[in-house]
């Protein structure tokens, strides 16, 4: 890595952090890991109610009856499945994703994946084949997002794919630049931010001709395409190409004129400037986002999107020191999705590195600092 043996040894001591996504990447490299491996990902996503169906949901993605219609086809009794109502059980769970209720999502996400399976395996007619195939990419794209979500990188790319190959059936723009973005989620929690800087900007630009009808869901396809792809730039360390893809994704926000939620985008000019400050995070201008980041309205956007920001905020002001304003912001995030909040791997990052660093009066930290730790995970259960 270029690096000296002082810097690394400090790094496994635990005396100085790694604050740039990219650098750790070319650790998790160097070290022939994924990033996941290195962030300490996944960990067991539970619930209030103490549910876990992240192995159910891998059973679902990886039967072998996906594998072989030749093999496997003549032992399959195909069983008619109305894709309308799936589609309105999907559209739900999606809801629920962008409403913060992870758990809810992960538990109905199986039987979804299962119902898709089934669509799929049926050959109605042309009409039904393709309505199959669009409830489809949107039920595995949801996996995919969902799975990233909780660090379960390879199986948000199984996910990702299967969505892809079911919207390109589907033959509709707009299903295959939704499914899209499942795939540059998939990439970016891997690590891969080349990849997702070339996926977002391919759908984008696949998608220019209906973008110019003015169609609103195609601009906010394309706006968050563009915002995806400027991520992965940003990560990259790439700021010019960054700025340009804000840019193209703030032109789609002023047409578009409101901050709306087609296609479950959430887009809109609000989400532009989340965006900003996310990529400025990642870039390293930390005072920025600190000056900037609690001036921004989130009120009209998904609670998944408020939850992300409020993290990436905590995260600057924990870069700056700034630990009891960081552990505030947490707190918030955490009253708007416990789920959310507990199964980030940056919210638990931020969290250790607070703790590690926390003062201790009378033989004591900081019990609020204490008990999120316990709650994220970030430090073994009293």
């Amino acid at each position: 890595m270029g690096r000296s043996e002082d810097w690394l040894s400090k790094i496994e001591r635990g005396e100085r952090d790694i604050n740039r996504l990219d650098v750790l990447v070319e650790v998790a490299r160097a070290l022939r890991v994924s990033l996941g491996d290195l962030l300490g990902e996944p960990v067991l996503l539970e619930d209030e109610q103490k549910n876990d169906d992240v192995p159910a949901i891998r059973d679902a993605l990886m039967t072998p009856h996906r594998l072989s219609k030749t093999l496997f086809g003549p032992s399959i009794s195909p069983e008619y499945v109305d894709p309308k109502p799936v589609a309105q059980w999907t559209e739900a769970a999606w809801m629920d994703y962008q409403a913060g209720q992870i758990g809810r999502v992960v538990a109905v996400l199986p039987r979804l994946i299962k119902t898709a399976q089934q669509m799929e395996s049926n050959n109605v007619d042309e009409a039904y084949n393709r309505l199959a195939a669009t409830v489809s990419a949107r039920i595995h794209h949801l996996a995919a997002t969902t799975l990233s979500k909780i660090g379960e990188a390879d199986l948000a790319w199984i996910a990702a794919e299967r969505a892809m190959h079911a919207a390109d059936a589907a033959d509709d723009p707009l299903v295959l630049a939704s499914a899209a973005r499942s795939g540059t989620h998939a990439l970016l929690a891997t690590g891969r931010f080349e990849d997702a800087l070339e996926l977002g900007d391919a759908a984008a630009k696949y998608l220019e001709p209906r973008m110019r009808d003015g169609d609103p869901g195609a601009l906010s396809l394309y706006g968050m395409l563009h915002l995806r792809a400027a991520v992965a730039a940003a990560r990259h360390q790439e700021r010019a190409t960054a700025n340009e893809l804000l840019g193209k994704a703030e032109q789609a926000a002023n047409a578009l004129g409101r901050d709306a939620n087609y296609w479950q985008t959430g887009f809109g000019p609000g989400n532009v400037q989340l965006h900003q400050l996310s990529a400025s995070l990642d870039l390293g201008d930390i005072s920025y986002v600190v000056d900037h980041g609690a001036q921004v309205d989130t009120d009209g956007l998904p609670i998944e999107r408020q939850v992300t920001h409020l993290i990436d905020l905590a995260r600057a002001l924990s870069l700056l020191a700034k630990d009891d304003q960081a552990l505030q912001v947490l707190l918030s995030a955490e009253q708007k999705s416990p789920q959310l909040l507990r199964h980030s791997a940056t919210a638990r990052e931020v969290v250790r590195t607070m703790y590690r660093r926390a003062p201790v009066t009378g033989g004591k930290k900081s019990s609020l600092l204490l008990a999120l730790a316990e709650r994220c995970r970030a430090v073994s259960e009293s």
